[in-house]
């Protein structure tokens, strides 16, 4: 007798409604990220990004107000867009040590040397001085790098030691990213190995495995 429920293939297929909002933030986000590349930070203007993503000043305005809130709407798409690929990464990964190579891997890849990328990165972070929004944005940044390791290594480590390593591992990355971005670095390779190197220091001086 068949049954009366109708078949996975009956059901309706749901799609997730796109929102337009969505795909118009993203595209100024996108513009925007060009024209700091392209003519820097301060010669990005509204009417600049406007411009690129071929959408009016006003537009612009309305979703994200003014310059400054596009430009800190640009610097957390960034950084939640790095945080994500570093969670990815760890999920595959079988191991503590193998989880802080996820993240190293990912904030040291190839794609965060890409000349675009990198010099906007820059530009965010000569700012961040100067602006009490991009400072909390970088905090932000910076509590979930170390947030990340410290998760990597608690298995193996107390909370304490497990977050003085965890610091020092993001330190040790944001200062070999600056160096192979200035230097023209173009793929990171021997910043990932510097890093990882450091790590393994580290694990056979607190006598721990990998």
């Amino acid at each position: 007798m068949p049954s009366s429920l109708p078949s996975s293939l009956d059901r309706p297929v749901r799609l997730r409604r796109v929102d337009a909002g969505d795909v118009r933030r993203r595209q100024l986000i996108e513009a925007t990220i060009v024209a700091i590349a392209e003519v820097g930070f301060n010669a990005t203007t509204i009417a600049e990004i406007a411009r690129r993503a071929d959408v009016s000043t006003g537009l612009v305005s309305f979703y994200f107000g003014d310059k400054d809130g596009l430009l800190e709407a640009t610097l957390r798409h960034l950084a939640r867009e790095l945080s994500r690929a570093a969670a990815a990464r760890m999920r595959d990964a079988t191991t503590p040590r193998a989880r802080v190579q996820a993240v190293i891997d990912t904030m040291l890849g190839a794609s965060q040397f890409e000349r675009r990328i990198g010099t906007v990165w820059l530009a965010f972070w000569a700012q961040v001085p100067h602006s009490p929004n991009f400072a909390r944005v970088q905090r932000a940044y910076h509590r979930r790098l170390s947030g990340n390791l410290s998760y990597a290594l608690r298995p193996i480590l107390m909370r304490d030691p497990a977050r003085a390593l965890a610091e020092a591992i993001a330190s040790m990355i944001d200062g070999l990213w600056l160096r192979a971005t200035l230097a023209n670095d173009p793929d990171g390779r021997m910043a990932r190995m510097v890093a990882g190197g450091f790590v393994d220091s580290q694990f056979m001086l607190l006598g721990i495995g990998r």
